[in-house]
C-alpha cells in the first residue's frame, strides 16, 4: 500500500534539492555537499561559509523560472563501465556496486546518480520558497527551502496566525509588530513595578513580625507571586541569628521555589530533610538552603517538622 500524498511530498522535495543545487552551482559555484528531507522543511548543505540575501533571492527567482519553463526529468539506466557516467555529478559508486546505474536528468540543467523518486516535470513542483540561510558546520552554509504542497500549506498555516493576531490584537497584519512590541513595553514595565511592590512588601512583612513583643522562633510565610529575592529580602529584614525561617513561593499545590533560613547548624540539619518533604532539590551555606520543590502541598509537614525541631531545643518553652 502507497502512501502517494507522502510520496508525492517526497519527490517534490527532492526534485526541488536537485534543482537548487544544480542553480546554486551554475549561479555562484555553491557545490552541496550533503542534504536532509525533513518532516516540515528540507536544508541543503552548500560549501561555502556565507550567502547572501541577495543570493537567495536571485537563486529563488531563478529556480522558479525554471519550474514555469516545464522542463521535463527523466530517469535513465547506464552500465557501470559506460563512459558517460564521467559526465554525470557523482560521488562515486561503492566499490561492491553491480548492475546499471541510475540517473536523473532534468534536461539543459543537471545530470546526477540517484536512486530516489523524482516528477516527471519541473511544473509538478509548482513553486519552490528559499526561507534563508542558517550557520552550517565547518565553514558551510544551510540553505533551507520548502517545494510543492509544502509552501501552500505553510501559507495556510501563516493566514491562519494572522487572522487569530488579527483578532487578538484587535488590528491589521501590517501593524502586528508594533503592536507586540508596545505589550512587550508594557508586560516589562508591569513586571518591574511588580517587583518593586514584592520588595515593599517583604519589608512591611518582616517589619511587622520584629515589631511584635515576644517575636517567635519559628517565622513561616507562603505567597504565591513571590520570587527567590522576595524571601531573600524577608530573612534579611528579620534576621536569622534567633528566627528559623521557612518561606515558599509559587502554586499552592504543585511546583515552586523554597528557602529554609536561620541559624547555621538548625539549617544545616533541617534543610535536605525539608527538601526531601518538598520532593525538591536544594542546596546552602551559611544559614541558607534553598531550592526548587515539586510538592508545594507537602508545605504542613515541613512546618510540623521544624516546630518539631525546636520544642526538642526548647523543651521547657
Amino acid at each position: 500500500s502507497l502512501d502517494w500524498e507522502r510520496r508525492f511530498d517526497h519527490m517534490q522535495q527532492h526534485s526541488g534539492q536537485h534543482l537548487i543545487s544544480a542553480i546554486a552551482e551554475q549561479m555562484f559555484g555553491f557545490k552541496t555537499t550533503s542534504w536532509e528531507l525533513g518532516r516540515q522543511r528540507s536544508v541543503i548543505e552548500l560549501d561555502t561559509p556565507l550567502v547572501t540575501a541577495e543570493q537567495v533571492e536571485d537563486l529563488e527567482k531563478s529556480v522558479n523560472e525554471k519550474i514555469r519553463d516545464r522542463v521535463p526529468v527523466t530517469v535513465r539506466e547506464l552500465a557501470a563501465d559506460d563512459p558517460e557516467i564521467e559526465t554525470v555529478k557523482s560521488r562515486g559508486l561503492p566499490d561492491d556496486h553491480v548492475g546499471p546505474v541510475r540517473v536523473v536528468d532534468i534536461k539543459g540543467i543537471d545530470s546526477n546518480l540517484c536512486c530516489g523518486t523524482h516528477v516527471s516535470n519541473l511544473s509538478d513542483l509548482q513553486v519552490i520558497k528559499l526561507l534563508g540561510v542558517e550557520k552550517g558546520k565547518k565553514n558551510k552554509t544551510n540553505l533551507v527551502f520548502l517545494a510543492g504542497n509544502r509552501v501552500l500549506k505553510s501559507i495556510e498555516q501563516s493566514h491562519s496566525t494572522e487572522k487569530a493576531l488579527t483578532s487578538l490584537l484587535k488590528n491589521g497584519p501590517g501593524e502586528h509588530v508594533e503592536a507586540v512590541k508596545r505589550l512587550q513595553s508594557s508586560v516589562k514595565l508591569l513586571q518591574k513595578n511588580n517587583l518593586n511592590l514584592l520588595r515593599d512588601i517583604a519589608v512591611l512583612i518582616a517589619r511587622d513580625f520584629k515589631s511584635k513583643p515576644a517575636p517567635k522562633q519559628l517565622f513561616v510565610l507562603h505567597r504565591k507571586e513571590g520570587d527567590s529575592e522576595f524571601m531573600n529580602i524577608i530573612a534579611n529584614e528579620i534576621g536569622t541569628e534567633e528566627t528559623l525561617l521557612f518561606l515558599t513561593v509559587g502554586d499552592e499545590k504543585e511546583a515552586g521555589l523554597f528557602l529554609l533560613a536561620g541559624p547555621v547548624e538548625a539549617v544545616e540539619n533541617l534543610g535536605p530533610r525539608v527538601a526531601e518533604l518538598l520532593g525538591g532539590k536544594g542546596a546552602g551555606k551559611r544559614g541558607r538552603f534553598q531550592g526548587k520543590a515539586a510538592k508545594m502541598s507537602r508545605r504542613g509537614e515541613v512546618q510540623a517538622l521544624l516546630q518539631e525541631f525546636i520544642s526538642h531545643q526548647n523543651p521547657g518553652a
